[in-house]
């Protein structure tokens, strides 16, 4: 009977202890990222924004269909997106400046509204908006790709404007 109780007290003891084990140093999680903003590997912006804006594919693959990715944007003072839309949900967090959104397939600055660095959003698919920056400003936007840009008016898409050239 003894044995029993002995065998009984250890289970438990047995069962947690592989909990408090600490992984090898060699054992690396690869989907792990941290990154410190001097660590951002900014590039020049994708062909579906207005020339300026810079980016950085901080996880993920935006361009992947269901694949869940991470991107920043940098954009100087004064940088305006016309009104466009994207085929997925985003979501939009102000890291520097200010972000300014207003909702609509015509800029309507009365209508928009002032994201400060702090500030987040929802872009839901499909729903028409337009955004300019105040001083310089970086945003970091996540969601499922493909993470793309169509603008109401084709003749606003700087992909149109390069393929004339």
């Amino acid at each position: 009977m003894k044995k029993y109780w002995i065998f009984v007290a250890l289970v438990p003891v047995l069962m947690v202890a592989p909990c408090f084990a600490q992984t090898p140093k060699e054992h690396k999680d690869l989907g792990h990222v941290m990154l410190t903003p001097s660590q951002v590997q900014w590039q020049t912006g994708p062909a579906s924004l207005p020339s300026g804006a810079q980016i950085a594919v901080l996880d993920g693959d935006p361009s992947q269909a269901g694949m869940s990715y991470t991107i920043g944007l940098k954009m100087p003072d004064g940088y305006r997106v016309p009104p466009h839309w994207h085929p997925m949900d985003a979501s939009v967090n102000v890291v520097q400046g200010s972000f300014i959104m207003g909702v609509g397939e015509k800029v309507d600055p009365a209508q928009a509204q002032e994201m400060t660095a702090g500030s987040y959003m929802r872009v839901s698919k499909g729903v028409r908006h337009y955004e300019w920056t105040k001083g310089e400003t970086i945003i970091y936007v996540y969601g499922l790709g493909p993470l793309d840009t169509i603008y109401v008016n084709s003749a606003d898409d700087p992909r149109q404007k390069s393929n004339q050239k």
